[in-house]
């Protein structure tokens, strides 16, 4: 409960896409609005001290070469100067200070001493006052000197030096009511601009991560039905999704066709042992039922039952330990691989095989090398080679062979054949199956659990080998186990002669 709980608190996939989509374009606009506000402030601002700075050199000029001789003189000047270029709103303030004579300026106001204006409080006045002694104190240079009536001021003073000894500073002032006026048009585009964009943004978010989420809920969808035990469901893809997509939903389906052939490998693989467990359990309780119903059965009645049970028990001991084995195959401990001295290995394995039976044995020669295997492991799986050629083949006239020879790669074939009567093509690849059988009825008699070919596979497949059945130029079967890590000496073995 508590689980379905958080995944009711937890937001869906979709709207964490669109909120995450969402959040990029509100970032994203926010920083386009801040590059924007800023440059178009310093864009303008930059073109207000470029038209003060040339204002300011322009009435420096004009005093510079006015001629005027006395400190009222060039007064006089910069008034007449001025006075052509009166201060309104959105043009230029300019202003002339001649030491000793006055201030010359296109508004008056701001620095005449005179009553409040009508509507004008004394104490408005007098803030008034002091501004303008803000723009009278200005540094040469630029400054920004803010204004009662004006706002702020954008201020370029320049010193004047006349060829008669005289001199003077002047001024030139821009209002930047113009850079406030853009920057507050910016910020209410960029206002309408992010809530559009918003809107589009969180439409479009919420319909990309619907495409984007789709296959994970058919996913989903289908990982359902699997884990209510239906495992024919697939997902479907049309490829207009993209290669990601195509790809994840490969490998999901190739992930359930997997899975399902394991569990119809685990089911088949129950039914098998069950049924093998089944028969000589079958056969140990038929025994004793048939000894227990006689009253005083004879010793050699005893003696046969207890034939018959011990011969059941060891199969079934065999079969609980070729599944075992193979239950080993699987771990990662399942090798201990060390360098084996391939020629010596074979002689005497080839030794102990060859006594067990009465064939015509045919070992080939040896090629002389090391192979990096677990010898244990090959010797048991070499061993059910030969066992299988041996159970299905004549006695005294039957041919076993084996054949060892190197392969590309620094690897090694071991060929066992026969001459008894083969394998089917199409049965080829089952015989590696656990407890699959050509001839149940032989296998059965001779004992065999049907696991002798699946070990042999599990321990090639260990060692990173593969192993096949062919037909041998006999007739027979032809088993091949090819393993890598061989490394061959420079002198060949000899050859091996015929032993039978």
């Amino acid at each position: 409960m508590r689980a379905r709980l958080r995944a009711l608190r937890a937001p869906s996939l979709r709207v964490q896409l669109a909120g995450a989509l969402t959040v990029v374009t509100l970032l994203s606009t926010a920083i386009i609005f801040v590059v924007v506000y800023r440059g178009t402030g310093d864009r303008l601002r930059s073109e207000i001290d470029q038209e003060v700075s040339a204002d300011a050199r322009e009435l420096a000029r004009h005093l510079t070469y006015s001629g005027a001789r006395t400190p009222k003189g060039l007064l006089a000047v910069g008034n007449r100067y001025v006075n052509t270029r009166p201060f309104k709103a959105g043009s230029t303030l300019l202003l002339v200070l001649v030491p000793g004579a006055g201030t010359a300026t296109n508004q008056p106001e701001v620095f005449a001493r005179r009553p409040p204006d009508e509507g004008e409080s004394a104490a408005e006045q007098t803030e008034e006052d002091k501004l303008s002694g803000n723009l009278i104190r200005a540094p040469i240079g630029y400054s920004t000197v803010p204004l009662q009536d004006a706002g702020e001021l954008r201020v370029a003073k320049v010193p004047v030096h006349t060829p008669h000894g005289l001199t003077a500073t002047v001024g030139a002032g821009e209002p930047l009511s113009s850079v406030e006026h853009a920057q507050r048009g910016v910020s209410r585009a960029f206002i309408l601009a992010a809530l559009l964009g918003l809107g589009g943004a969180l439409i479009a978010s919420v319909l990309i991560a619907s495409r984007i989420s789709r296959p994970l809920r058919r996913m989903a969808e289908v990982a359902t039905r699997v884990d209510g035990g239906d495992l024919d469901p697939r997902m479907q893809h049309d490829g207009s999704e993209g290669h990601e997509v195509s790809v994840l939903t490969d490998s999901f389906n190739h992930m359930l066709d997997r899975l399902s052939e394991a569990f119809e490998g685990q089911r088949a693989f129950v039914a098998d042992a069950s049924h093998e467990l089944r028969t000589p359990l079958t056969v140990i309780r038929g025994q004793m039922e048939v000894l227990a119903s006689q009253r005083n059965p004879s010793q050699e009645e005893v003696r046969r039952v207890s034939r018959v049970v011990h011969a059941e028990i060891a199969r079934v001991t065999r079969l609980v330990e070729d599944l075992l084995l193979l239950a080993k195959s699987e771990q990662g401990e399942f090798l201990r691989t060390e360098p084996v001295d391939l020629p010596s290995f074979v002689n005497e394995l080839w030794d102990g095989m060859s006594l067990i039976a009465d064939r015509r044995f045919e070992l080939g020669s040896v090629p002389v090398g090391v192979l990096d295997a677990d010898p244990d492991r090959l010797a048991q799986a070499l061993r059910n080679l030969l066992a299988n050629a041996i159970a299905h083949t004549d006695e005294e006239t039957g041919i076993v062979r084996l054949t060892i020879e190197p392969a590309p790669g620094q690897r090694v074939r071991f060929v066992v054949q026969d001459d008894g009567p083969g394998i089917p093509v199409d049965q080829r690849e089952r015989v590696f199956r656990r407890f699959h059988r050509t001839d149940s009825a032989r296998d059965r008699a001779s004992g065999g659990t049907g696991l002798g070919l699946a070990i042999v596979r599990a321990i090639a497949d260990a060692h990173g080998g593969v192993v096949s059945a062919g037909a041998s130029p006999e007739g027979g079967a032809s088993i091949v186990l090819e393993l890598p890590g061989f490394t061959a000496a420079r002198a060949p073995a000899p050859p091996v002669g015929v032993r039978g």
